[in-house]
């Protein structure tokens, strides 16, 4: 039997927020490493917006479901470390607990 390990809250996200939020975020990820990259091993050639069009079509449906895979465990260590560290303090520079940010 699986069991669902996610802590219970009260801002648990719908898998169709996290396929929302997975998408559009990594394929903003994608296109800027994917430019970056086809950039610096190609130069700026003739080809260079076919060669990273091709780069972007790969790798952002890899990115996507890793991201939406991935997304259910990074908000659990970010809240780990974020109440390890302790308070955060606002603006005003008083203290206010993770939960309030």
């Amino acid at each position: 039997m699986i069991r669902n390990l996610d802590p219970p809250t009260e801002n648990r996200m719908s898998a169709k927020e996290r396929f929302i939020l997975a998408s559009t975020m990594s394929s903003m990820m994608v296109a800027v490493v994917t430019l970056a990259a086809t950039w610096l091993n190609l130069g700026l050639r003739p080809d260079f917006v076919l060669q990273w069009a091709k780069a972007y079509v790969i790798a952002w449906p890899i990115a996507a479901l890793t991201g939406f895979m991935v997304l259910p465990m990074s908000r659990r260590l970010t809240t780990r470390i974020v109440t390890l560290i302790g308070p955060l303090p606002d603006a005003a520079g008083s203290k206010r607990s993770p939960k309030q940010a």
